[in-house]
């Protein structure tokens, strides 16, 4: 099938930062971007999480669910004047591929990823094919799902969480959002997240398609929730799958 975009509007709903990368990608299926940032990404530093960083040589494990946290993770070490190389002694498991560039932009490369990238295949994975033996440490926002902590409470993990970023929403976009509802400046709506679903549904005040792409199952089961009834999911639960998805279903119509 053909892999171009045909000139459509794709509305980006993610934060800044990854809402660019998006964009480029979708200039080069031929596409044009819309970039409306609904999210805030905010690190953070809890004095309860303080004394893991300075244990973590003590984890065998570390579990990554998204590039956010592997970013703000880093910062951390940072500001605690940790060095990123010890990371090195531990075993890390992340959920996908994009939180494994975010991961291999320190340094550090992956010793577990999914073949499905959400937490749900993360866990039942993982168990298949490792031991559970010592230390876990989960790197979470104030938005992740409670898939892994509950498993591993279930099956007596010995695991520590730290929250190591915040996930708010931008409303500072509502404006704009609803400008390019009103005005139909879009011919996708793209949600990467449950969270991106969250804010665009509580700024949208225009009336809009109950249509779009979600990244994954789990996106795509919160849209539902918001009432969107034409959903394209890709199989592979990536932004290169999204456009895949987006391309193909063109070409379909065509």
């Amino acid at each position: 099938m053909t892999t171009s975009l045909q000139n459509k509007k794709i509305l980006i709903t993610r934060e800044q930062k990854q809402a660019s990368a998006f964009a480029e990608k979708i200039v080069q299926y031929g596409g044009n971007p819309v970039e409306v940032p609904l999210l805030e990404i905010i690190c953070k530093d809890r004095p309860e999480d303080r004394s893991v960083f300075q244990s973590l040589a003590a984890f065998q494990w570390v579990f990554f669910t998204s590039a956010n946290g592997v970013d703000c993770f880093f910062q951390l070490l940072h500001k605690h004047h940790i060095q990123p190389a010890i990371l090195k002694s531990i075993k890390i498991a992340v959920v996908g591929h994009k939180t494994e560039n975010a991961l291999k932009e320190h340094g550090i490369s992956a010793d577990f990823i999914p073949t499905v990238y959400d937490a749900e295949h993360m866990v039942r994975e993982f168990l298949t094919h490792f031991t559970v033996e010592g230390s876990f440490l989960l790197v979470r926002g104030n938005r992740s799902r409670t898939v892994l902590p509950e498993k591993f409470s279930q099956i007596g993990v010995d695991f520590s969480a730290i929250e190591v970023y915040e996930t708010g929403f931008n409303y500072k976009m509502a404006g704009r959002l609803n400008e390019v509802l009103k005005e139909k400046r879009y011919d996708f709506i793209t949600f990467t997240s449950p969270s991106t679903v969250d804010a665009f549904t509580e700024m949208a005040v225009e009336d809009y398609e109950k249509k779009c792409v979600c990244i994954g199952t789990t996106t795509e089961a919160r849209a539902r929730e918001h009432g969107f009834t034409m959903i394209l999911t890709p199989e592979e639960f990536t932004i290169d799958g999204m456009l895949t998805s987006m391309c193909n279903h063109l070409a379909m119509k065509g």
